[in-house]
């Protein structure tokens, strides 16, 4: 025969405390990994947050770095130089002609040039006393919004000073426009033979009329 002892009142407390105490050993240990992940986790997202920043500004760096005015690509897009020549001559000065064509809807103005070949300066036809004479052309090349201007001879046109070289029919001599507000736009002409008038191209030297050109 069994006996079933029942177990005292203090003994069912200390076993009460000790299953309270490993519950509450458990929920600590609980906490403190629920902890470590949570402050892993931000460490995470904080440091993710610092190398989107990071790649953000690296970016924005590199696009400010690339950007380009294109200031010459535009003054070509605003004057095109169309069938430019310019004409022999063995030995002192001569001239280049072309028909310039403003593509935009405001005035463009030619306020110098430029070439390797010899200095330039723009000139025109006058008439002075009867006469037609060469002068500098003042305020430069004026061509009318979406119009052309013609340079041709008896007229307005780029006269090169003193050429370093004679030019011969078929030479190509390269010449730049610099545009008022400092646009430039480059092309190159080729020299041909022209009888005409036989103008001498000397400053103020009398010229014959303009309808001795035909």
């Amino acid at each position: 025969m069994m006996l079933t002892v029942a177990p005292s009142r203090r003994t069912r407390s200390a076993v009460v405390a000790a299953v309270a105490a490993a519950f509450a050993l458990s929920g600590l240990a609980g906490c403190a990994n629920s902890e470590a992940k949570t402050d892993t986790s931000s460490t995470g997202t904080s440091g993710t947050g610092t190398s989107t920043a990071a790649n953000s500004n690296a970016s924005s760096g590199t696009n400010t770095g690339t950007t380009s005015t294109g200031t010459d690509s535009a003054a070509s897009n605003t004057l095109t130089v169309r069938d430019p020549w310019v004409k022999a001559a063995d030995t002192g000065m001569t001239a280049a002609f072309a028909t310039l064509v403003n593509n935009t809807q405001t005035d463009v103005t030619i306020e110098s040039a430029t070439s390797p070949a010899s200095p330039i300066e723009l000139h025109t036809m006058a008439m002075k006393d009867g006469k037609m004479v060469m002068e500098p052309k003042q305020g430069g090349f004026v061509i009318k919004a979406g119009a052309t201007h013609e340079l041709a001879p008896g007229g307005d046109h780029l006269m090169l000073m003193s050429p370093s070289a004679a030019v011969k029919p078929g030479d190509e001599l390269a010449f730049t426009l610099t545009l008022a507000g400092g646009g430039t736009v480059a092309f190159t002409a080729v020299a041909k033979p022209f009888a005409g008038a036989q103008e001498s191209y000397d400053p103020g030297m009398t010229m014959p009329s303009a309808s001795a050109h035909s």
